[in-house]
């Protein structure tokens, strides 16, 4: 059970992206660099039924299960509870945006109430993921190859972030930097997961 529980970090960062994918395959000209992840699940999407149970419903999974580990091997570190929290916080909130769908058009000035909750479900994993890393990079428990790495990690989440926002408004790529942005994020993840598995 630990074995498992070990590389469910690993896990998840894999199933992500295969996961996303084949839900894409089953969306009609769907595009990675125009739309949002959380359109494949949206309200009235062809795959409104298929892409959470494909995505977020294991993916939150594998976040808890690799949440609880960490907790599991804090030995009593504050930054290593910290992190395993916020590693099941992002799990939970993963389920939250499966459970919510998003509306169809992520453009609508009167969002429905689930579309407002995902957004609230949405910001919960960005900053967990953000946080975490941040953590990493203040800490002195950590060497300074993944206090770096993490730094690195959180500026170019952020840097993306801010990339998305210019491209929403543009209503250009908005696809292309969610996925840069939190690409950077699981990058960390899956660095963090060989680090503590080492």
């Amino acid at each position: 059970m630990q074995s498992i529980l070990q590389y469910s970090g690993i896990a998840a960062s894999i199933w992500l992206i295969t996961g996303v994918y084949v839900a894409s395959l089953f969306y009609p000209q769907y595009s990675h660099t125009r739309q949002f992840c959380s359109e494949l699940g949206a309200t009235g999407s062809p795959t409104h039924t298929l892409s959470p149970l494909i995505n977020n419903y294991p993916l939150g999974l594998l976040f808890t299960l690799f949440g609880a580990y960490v907790i599991s091997v804090s030995d009593g570190s504050l930054a290593y509870l910290s992190i395993g929290i916020l590693v099941i916080v992002h799990g939970v909130s993963t389920w939250g945006c499966g459970l919510f769908a998003m509306d169809s058009d992520p453009y609508t000035e009167h969002p429905t109430l689930s579309c407002t909750i995902h957004s609230y479900c949405g910001a919960l994993m960005l900053l967990s993921l953000l946080i975490a890393p941040s953590i990493v990079a203040l800490s002195s428990k950590f060497t300074s190859l993944m206090r770096g790495f993490s730094l690195l990690c959180v500026c170019a989440c952020l840097y993306f972030c801010y990339r998305l926002h210019l491209a929403f408004k543009a209503r250009t790529y908005p696809g292309l930097y969610q996925r840069l942005s939190y690409g950077w994020q699981i990058l960390w993840l899956v660095a963090f997961s060989f680090y503590i598995t080492d």
